[in-house]
């Protein structure tokens, strides 16, 4: 059984309380990643980019692209 959670870091210490499907458990594994940081910083790229006039550019071109390529085969 897989159970993920994001927890909050204390005193570089995280405590995790298991679901009931883990009493009879004697052993875990447990991974630890910190892509909760990583997927903010991305948020925040994605959000600079709606507002960069070259990515909009670059959007606005690929769409006029796929429109000449849609009126070709409709």
């Amino acid at each position: 059984m897989t159970f993920k959670i994001v927890c909050s870091v204390h005193d570089n210490q995280v405590t995790i309380t298991l679901p009931p499907d883990f009493s009879d458990r004697k052993e875990v594994t447990v991974i630890v990643e910190d892509a909760v940081d990583d997927r903010a910083k991305k948020f925040e790229l994605m959000k600079q980019a709606a507002q960069d006039p070259l990515f909009l550019d670059d959007i606005r071109e690929i769409r006029e692209d796929f429109d000449l390529i849609d009126e070709e085969i409709g």
